[in-house]
Parts: structure tokens; sequence; C-alpha cells
């Protein structure tokens, strides 16, 4: 971790999250846990490895997402509530948006891009939200800051914030209940918003516990945030995995991250495809790309140094078509290695 710039960032407590959770109550799932082994973990970690998954993909609206954005609908006032809410996202902030303010009683206008997948905009919509479409990222937040001015809806940012990293962080939360001791948690990292209350709890209740984050090598803008001690704009954008492709990086979840997360590694968009094939042949879990993140980095940059440990691994969301998800897994049998 880096620390030659000050933090700015109160940290969050586990009373918080503990009343976190209590708030969100039956709206969230507590998701399970697999004890997963198969033979690629024997050969890459060593029989004496153990390998936590934690499956996020079974929450309410197939990603984790659903916890960050009830909890800043929570925080609401009711006047603020009675105006409704607005979002930007590729798909998966877009949905839990929706989920989180039908569930409250609130009203939802999202704006989705315009390669936004065709199923995503379609669950968005069946959950009541109306939706626009965008051509691209920077039109998209011009269009939702103008409905933000124009009809006095609250802007539900899909990563940043300390309701949105309380909400993450009672992944953390349940997980260490669940599973017990873990030597390592891996997490993917888009914009920041899931590692930075995940990796908090997680040292908040586990010290020792090393945080790895992963990203795309298309998509790498926390690991150059971390390298020059300020969040930094996304220089370029060229990845499978769209939900870990944010703009740029943000100063409250970039300061959560530099105090609990050890080290960022990438990962290839071949080695994504290869983590997704094995979560499915192994695990019988069809995945979107960004879920099989921490997977991929688990039995690639990171396997010597998690050899013979017990491993945490979140398996963060399926919000992915039938045809995209088998041209993935596809793709991916041509690339079975993941080293």
């Amino acid at each position: 971790m880096l620390h030659n710039r000050r933090m700015t960032t109160a940290p969050l407590t586990i009373e918080a999250i503990r009343a976190t959770r209590a708030a969100l109550g039956t709206r969230v799932v507590t998701t399970p846990t697999l004890d997963w082994q198969c033979d690629e973990i024997v050969d890459r970690l060593g029989p004496d490895a153990r390998v936590n998954l934690k499956l996020e993909l079974f929450q309410r609206t197939g990603t984790f997402k659903a916890r960050g954005a009830l909890n800043v609908m929570l925080g609401l006032s009711p006047e603020q509530r009675a105006r409704g809410v607005t979002a930007v996202s590729a798909g998966n902030h877009a949905i839990a948006t929706a989920y989180a303010a039908r569930s409250l009683g609130l009203s939802a206008k999202v704006v989705m891009l315009a390669s936004a997948n065709p199923a995503r905009v379609e669950r968005c919509r069946k959950l009541g939200a109306e939706v626009e479409i965008a051509p691209d990222g920077a039109s998209a937040f011009e269009r939702a800051r103008r409905i933000e001015a124009e009809e006095g809806r609250s802007f539900i940012h899909p990563f940043e914030g300390p309701l949105t990293a309380l909400g993450t962080a009672t992944i953390g939360l349940e997980w260490v209940k669940q599973a017990g001791p873990l030597d390592a948690v891996i997490c993917p990292i888009g914009g920041g918003g899931l590692i930075a209350g995940l990796a908090t709890a997680i040292k908040l209740l586990s010290p020792d516990c090393k945080v790895y984050g992963v990203e795309p090598e298309g998509a790498d803008n926390m690991r150059r945030s971390f390298e020059q001690g300020e969040p930094v704009a996304n220089a370029r954008i060229a990845t499978i995995a769209d939900s870990l492709a944010p703009p740029y990086s943000l100063p409250y979840s970039f300061d959560l991250c530099r105090r609990s997360v050890d080290e960022i590694v990438l990962v290839s968009d071949d080695q994504l495809r290869a983590g997704m094939n094995l979560l499915f042949r192994e695990a019988k879990l069809a995945v979107e790309p960004a879920a099989a993140a921490a997977t991929a980095a688990m039995l690639g940059p990171l396997a010597e140094r998690l050899r013979g440990k017990r491993v945490g691994v979140i398996v963060c969301g399926a919000n992915i078509d039938i045809a995209g998800f088998a041209a993935h897994i596809e793709t991916g049998r041509t690339f079975t290695g993941l080293q």
C-alpha cells in the first residue's frame, strides 16, 4: 500500500457496518459460501490449500450492487424519496437501482449506455425503472445530471461514497462469520466500491488477512491510481469485463482501498474467459466476466503466494445473457491455462 498522500476519508467502523446490515434486512440476501476444491486448484495451490467462494451472484438482482444502492436510498429524506432517483450504468448498477427503488416505493429513471447488454436493459425495465439510452459514458453522466437538476431526483452513484461502502462492507461482515479465518481474500475492482467496503470489513475483523484486488489489463485505473498516489482517469478501456471498466477512480473509494488493499494484480481477457470456464465446469456457476476475475487471479498471478493458504474468492455477479456467456465459454476453450 502507498502512504505518501494524507488519508482524507473517515474510517468505517464495525458498529456502523453491523447497523447497516440490520437496516438492509431482508431486502438483501445473506449470500451463501462454498468450500471449493478441484484438480486445477490442487495443481496450482497445492493439496493443502482451501478455497472458499462467497457467492454474491445469488444476491438480489444478481450482483452485490443491491447492497450499496439500497443503503444510499435508505439515507434519503422523505422529500428526496418523493422526487425519486436517477443513475448511470452499463447494466448492473442500473438494475440494482431499479430494484432498490421498487423495494422502497420510489421512482427511478436510469441512463444506460448504448453498449449495455439488451438483457440488462430489459431487466431494468421489468423492475419498474424508466430507461434512457446514451451513446457513451460522458453523455450518460451529462444526461443524468440534467435529470437530477430538472426533476430533483437524487443521483445514486455506482461506486463512490460512505453509504455505498457501508453496503458492500456487509459482505465482509457475513463472510468472516461464514468462512472462519482466511489467509487472503481476492476481489475484483471496477470503480472500487465493492473492494473499498469489503476490504475495510475484512481488515477490521481479520487484520492479518491479505486483501488482493484484481483489475483487467485493459482497465487498470485503480492500479495506476495507487502508483500515482491519487485517483486517476482510465486512460484506456479494452476488456470484456464491462463491469470493471469505469471511466475513473474517485477519492472516497480510493482512500479506503489504500488503507485496506494490500496489492492489485492484473488479468487478461483470456484469463477471465478461462476463469469463467473453470467456474462453470467445476462449480456449475454461470458468471459474467467480472465475476471470474478473482478466480483468474488466484490461479494466475497470485498462485505462488497462495500455495497452501485458505483463500476467499468473491463471485460477484451473473448478469449475462445465454448467448454472450456461451460465446465467452467457447472462446475460452482454446485457452485453458490461467497462468
